[in-house]
């Protein structure tokens, strides 16, 4: 594990975002594209989640989660699309010899927020 200076962690803009829509993209078989209000400030943005193995899109439309917003954008699939952000899960390791096929599981906000909430 290594250490992160608080500075480097405070330069993260986390945010709760509802996600609208959510769909499988004809070209993925692993990624889901979600379109996430955040609000007034920041907007609609289109981020993608590799997490097609294990949740359906209708699981995630109309509920909340928090975003990491200000990562640059990353081109995702063939066809140009960008991913404007990153959607946070924890990582459940299911076999330890498989570290890198965790699943991942969704944080589940206690109460309903408005769109665009700093995560502190």
């Amino acid at each position: 594990m290594s250490v992160v200076k608080i500075d480097d962690f405070q330069k993260m803009d986390i945010r709760i975002g509802t996600v609208v829509k959510a769909e499988v993209p004809k070209w993925s078989h692993w990624v889901i594209r979600l379109i996430v209000d955040f609000g007034s400030e920041i907007g609609e943005r289109a981020i993608f989640a590799g997490m097609m193995k294990f949740y359906k899109p209708e699981d995630l439309e109309s509920k909340q989660f928090p975003f990491i917003v200000n990562l640059e954008p990353k081109k995702i699939g063939p066809e140009g699309d960008y991913s404007q952000g990153m959607m946070l899960a924890a990582d459940l390791i299911l076999d330890p010899e498989k570290l890198d096929e965790g699943k991942p599981v969704l944080f589940q906000l206690q109460e309903k927020v408005p769109n665009g909430t700093k995560v502190r």
